[in-house]
């Protein structure tokens, strides 16, 4: 799983049958230590939860296809959930 954080949101004008009423997000990943790390990314978000400046772990490819219901809808990344608490040993 990935580390990132929700930067924004994103409306689209036309919706694949498979994805109505998921919200897509502006997510910008994160390295293992909260920084950020490569360039910001869209992923539909499987909690509907998510917000603008939440902590959130997403997944890529098949795996984020798999975790929306209906399954292998049309996504690249999709949110799984979200970060309570991030804590960085030195």
């Amino acid at each position: 799983m990935l580390l990132g954080r929700v930067i924004g949101t994103l409306v689209p004008c036309v919706v694949y049958e498979g994805l109505k009423g998921v919200p897509m997000l502006w997510v910008r990943p994160l390295d293992r230590r909260g920084n950020p790390a490569g360039k910001a990314l869209i992923c539909a978000d499987s909690t509907r939860m998510a917000a603008p400046g939440e902590l959130v772990y997403y997944e890529g490819g098949r795996e984020a296809a798999m975790a929306l219901d209906p399954a292998f809808v049309p996504v690249d990344h999709a949110i799984i959930g979200i970060v309570d608490q991030l804590h960085v040993e030195e």
